[in-house]
């Protein structure tokens, strides 16, 4: 019997996405917990660790000040979830302008984020992480940040073909989605 080395090698192994027979609405009213969906399969999430939740921590806070402070609509943690057309995804950090709120908040966004971010683990593979960023752009998200622990950059999506990666001297900004916000790129690696 092969053991993996390492646990990044088991997580690899255990992250691969499975296919269901479920139907989206059917994986709605399912208890699975740990999984985003995505045309007939399961993506397994990876647990995040404490580098993950730092930075995601850092930007929410930076984030929810500035949306609180200036009545912009709501910030929402990795745990809510997301319809993308045939998709349910949990970005870990997402933002909806007060416009487009749902009346009811009591089950998945029918509404893609106006901004999604998500922090790359250690598990991810780039094409999915890609493949999630146009996802989102798709659905209909105006504004998607990915990012990179391990090479401290955000990378902008704007659309396809409208992509920017800012480094640590860099200032991220809300531009017209997050209106006001700015805040240096290494703030968030502190």
């Amino acid at each position: 019997m092969d053991i993996p080395k390492n646990g990044y090698e088991q997580a690899t192994i255990s992250l691969a996405p499975l296919e269901t027979d479920m139907t989206l609405e059917e994986f709605l009213e399912s208890d699975l917990e740990g999984y985003e969906y995505a045309k007939g399969k399961l993506i397994p999430m990876a647990p995040p660790t404490m580098e993950h939740g730092e930075i995601s921590m850092s930007l929410s806070l930076l984030l929810g000040v500035h949306i609180r402070e200036n009545k912009l609509g709501r910030l929402y943690p990795a745990d809510t979830d997301f319809k993308l057309g045939d998709r349910l995804v949990k970005p870990d950090i997402a933002f909806v302008t007060t416009a487009r709120l749902p009346e009811n908040k009591r089950q998945a966004s029918p509404v893609a984020p106006d901004l999604a971010v998500e922090v790359v683990s250690p598990t991810d593979i780039q094409y999915r992480v890609i493949e999630k960023a146009f996802a989102y752009l798709n659905a209909g998200t105006r504004l998607v940040w990915v990012i990179e622990p391990i090479a401290k950059t955000v990378t902008v999506y704007r659309s396809q073909t409208d992509i920017k990666t800012l480094t640590l001297e860099d200032t991220l900004t809300g531009e017209d989605i997050v209106e006001g916000f700015s805040c240096q790129v290494s703030q968030l690696f502190e």
